[in-house]
């Protein structure tokens, strides 16, 4: 390979670890430092280091938003519709102007607009307390016209029903959940379709030897996150600072820039501990745009913390879907055709498709898809753990399953067959030998009232990468390190990969290194959703921390004798390479430095192969992400009770920085997979539009005693991409969770469920003993 001025040629090792390396050449920046090699000859990359912050979260040190308490801070509070559709015909605030707690109050909708869900913000107030807040609600007055509304998917596609959005007032943007034309066609409550297509789909299925066909159905999932949405606004003439939890500071702060005509340099942002996100937490959202209005009015800090009805009626979720799949295969099982409809609900928003799983997973040359966006008077969903792909994955598995049965095949034989995948043909592999596989019995095969049976399924998700993620390593004159960005740890561990990093470099400890993140006045960083955080951020503090050590050297190497190219930096040292007796201790090294401290940063440069496709500050590495699920289940047919009892999962997500955490990730997955696939639903009640389950008492969710035995398998793969060659794994550990599950339901009662969630219910009416929702006994 042909090297320039400003790149070498350099050898990466690829491959999975498990199976054997192989090596692959490169072309990499100069000024980036050479490959790393394999986990099993670092020092602190690839080990399970414990969290830098697990000592403050478990003691209550750790500061999150709701902690924050700045003088003279007021409370917000937000007044919203009590209707599901209405005209704002009057407000007035007056009274709750005149209380005497009160200090601003803010109108957020004007008579005249229209409200198209029961929740909607109409206006904020801050008080000396929160009683104070409280009762000046209740003394605004708002008068409302109601309206028709509809809040069901099925009936909002029907001709005569009550429109929830026109022409102008629909969201612009893509829809379906992935990339699609903006503009597309509104016909009543239905946009689109999205469209999707290569090959025939028509001489795909003429020549299939076996068709299958099925209906799935997603209800929509909270994110429940354990911290609720929180900020804390504080405008004053020299700029605003908003202490928020977010899962993106440079994002939120770009925002607020725009939304309040201030300039970028004026408006900081930070994110201190976070209790999860989930998507929900990706932008600044009503609440926070109210927050500083009052703050702006009140010439004050005001702290806005959502209550737990305000979290599951208004703070995102997952949208609803349908889907209808079409799948053709000759006698083989090669795969001929697949035909996707999907029809999706995000409430009064978009981005309620199925995603692309379906087009990507299994090679099939021939594939359609049409996906519709359905208004409904519900409140806004958003993304949320792998969206569009994780009701995709559900249909998709189930199908794919189902064909095996037809085809008289193991469903990973079938895989085996149609995924091209050799790191997923590696994790059937692993996952089939932990869980039993062997010992898996015909579809409805047990006798006796509780029947067992195992499942799998698959995930797959693009590999994300944040290109204008950056970081700032310093080294100080007494030896201490410190990096640097705005990137926030929402959880993930974030902040200690990249004091591995930065450690691996300089050959120190993860805890030698103080780590500063979640603050916009550092270099930005990249946001913690997508799964993409580790991906962005991990390369650019290995590379500023391996500049910066360059430095380090040319300061050392006059007293070892040395030129700087011959020095290395291992177990606390400054070393010279081809002679280790001679030596400086790094704190000696760093006490010469004639400043009082030197530093390097950077910005996350290409993947060194290049990416799939490029956006404006994002980009999609080459190979996608994925994993493979096992479930095992146990279903009581007198009781309809399905009981998860061990889930196998095996995740790749390219060179793992600390297996412990990535575990924890993964656990993480699981459970929300699980809870999504048998508990999980928002109940809107048809009469009213109120969600009639908005706290976590009725708004069921996966308890302790249904958490399964879980075992978690992580790949050692290694692709040659970046500076440290991770990515990320929290998407793919959710998406094959439910259809795994299903899956083994149905190899344990012989009958297929085709909707979630997979209640007592539900199964007792598949196997006839109770009718179906909706049908007269």
């Amino acid at each position: 390979m042909a090297e320039s001025e400003a790149s070498r040629t350099a050898t990466f090792a690829v491959g999975l670890a498990s199976t054997g390396l192989d090596e692959v050449e490169r072309q990499i920046p100069r000024d980036e430092p050479p490959p790393l090699p394999p986990n099993a000859e670092l020092a602190v990359i690839g080990k399970s280091v414990p969290r830098q912050d697990a000592f403050a979260k478990v003691t209550g040190a750790a500061l999150f938003t709701v902690d924050i308490n700045l003088p003279g801070m007021l409370h917000g509070r937000i007044l919203r519709s009590p209707l599901p559709h209405a005209r704002l015909r009057a407000l007035d605030l007056a009274a709750a102007a005149r209380h005497p707690g009160v200090r601003a109050v803010l109108p957020v909708a004007q008579p005249g607009d229209s409200l198209r869900y029961f929740g909607v913000p109409v206006a904020g107030v801050a008080a000396v307390s929160a009683q104070a807040a409280e009762e000046a609600l209740a003394l605004i007055h708002a008068g409302f016209e109601a309206l028709p509304f509809v809040v069901d998917l099925d009936k909002a596609r029907e001709p005569d029903a009550p429109p929830v959005h026109d022409s102008t007032s629909a969201p612009p943007g893509n829809s379906s959940g992935f990339p699609a034309p903006a503009g597309l066609p509104l016909n009543g409550n239905v946009r689109g379709p999205a469209l999707m297509q290569r090959g025939d789909v028509a001489r795909g299925f003429a020549e299939a030897e076996v068709i299958v066909e099925g209906a799935y159905s997603t209800k929509v999932q909270t994110h429940c996150c354990l911290e609720p949405h929180a900020i804390v606004a504080d405008w004053r003439e020299d700029g605003l600072t908003v202490f928020m939890s977010t899962q993106f500071t440079a994002g939120v702060r770009h925002e607020l820039a725009e939304a309040f005509g201030l300039p970028l340099a004026r408006v900081r942002v930070i994110a201190g501990a976070i209790g999860g996100g989930f998507g929900s937490k990706s932008s600044l959202g009503n609440y926070g745009r109210i927050a500083v209005g009052l703050s702006r009015a009140a010439k004050a800090p005001v702290r806005i913390v959502l209550e737990r009805q305000e979290e599951q009626m208004d703070a995102g979720n997952r949208p609803a879907t349908w889907q209808s799949l079409r799948l053709g295969a000759r006698k083989d099982g090669t795969l001929s055709a697949i035909s996707l409809l999907s029809y999706g609900t995000a409430g009064v928003t978009l981005g309620a498709g199925v995603g692309g799983i379906a087009a990507a997973l299994y090679t099939c040359p021939n594939f359609e898809s049409a996906q519709y966006d359905v208004f409904i008077n519900a409140a806004p969903g958003c993304a949320m753990r792998g969206p569009g792909n994780t009701p995709g994955a559900f249909g998709l598995e189930q199908a794919i399953d189902e064909l095996a049965g037809r085809l008289a095949l193991d469903p990973l034989a079938l895989r085996d067959r149609i995924d091209p995948s050799p790191v997923r043909r590696e994790e059937r592999r692993i996952g089939a030998a932990r869980i039993g596989w062997q010992r898996r019995h015909a579809p409805g095969a047990e006798s006796g009232p509780v029947k067992r049976g195992l499942g799998v399924a698959q995930s797959l998700w693009p590999a994300n990468v944040q290109t204008t993620a950056a970081c700032e390593v310093r080294i100080m004159r007494n030896g201490s390190v410190e990096v640097l960005s705005s990137v926030q740890d929402i959880g993930t561990g974030t902040g200690t990969v990249m004091a591995q990093t930065v450690a691996e470099v300089l050959g120190l400890r993860a805890q030698d290194i103080t780590v500063r993140i979640g603050d916009t006045d550092f270099p930005p960083g990249p946001p913690s959703y997508g799964s993409r955080a580790t991906a962005s951020i991990t390369p650019p503090a290995r590379v500023a921390a391996w500049r910066v050590l360059q430095t380090l050297f040319q300061e050392a190497a006059p007293f070892l004798g040395v030129a700087p190219e011959a020095l290395i930096a291992h177990g606390g040292r400054i070393l010279v390479a081809n002679n280790p007796g001679r030596f400086m201790l790094f704190g000696d090294a760093t006490a010469r430095l004639h400043t009082g401290k030197i530093s390097a940063a950077a910005t996350r440069s290409d993947d060194y192969g290049g990416f799939r496709r490029r956006m404006p500050d994002a980009a999609l590495a080459l190979q996608d992400l994925g994993g493979v699920q096992f479930a095992a289940v146990a279903v009581d047919t007198e009781t309809g009770i399905i009981r998860v009892e061990r889930v196998v999962a095996v995740q790749d997500c390219g060179r793992p920085l600390n297996p412990k955490q990535i575990e924890s990730q993964v656990h993480g997955g699981v459970l929300m997979g699980l809870s999504y696939a048998l508990f999980e639903e928002r109940l809107l009640d048809q009469h009213t539009g109120r969600m009639v389950n908005p706290d976590l008492e009725q708004y069921k969710l996966a308890r302790p005693r249904e958490v399964p035995d879980i075992e978690v398998v992580v790949l050692e793969e290694y692709r040659g991409q970046s500076a440290t060659d991770a990515y990320g794994i929290a998407e793919p550990a959710n998406i094959a969770t439910a259809p795994a599950i299903a899956n083994a339901v149905y190899n344990a009662i012989g009958v297929r469920l085709c909707a979630l969630p997979m209640t007592p219910a539900a199964v007792l009416a598949a196997l006839g003993k109770i009718p179906r929702r909706g049908e007269l006994p």
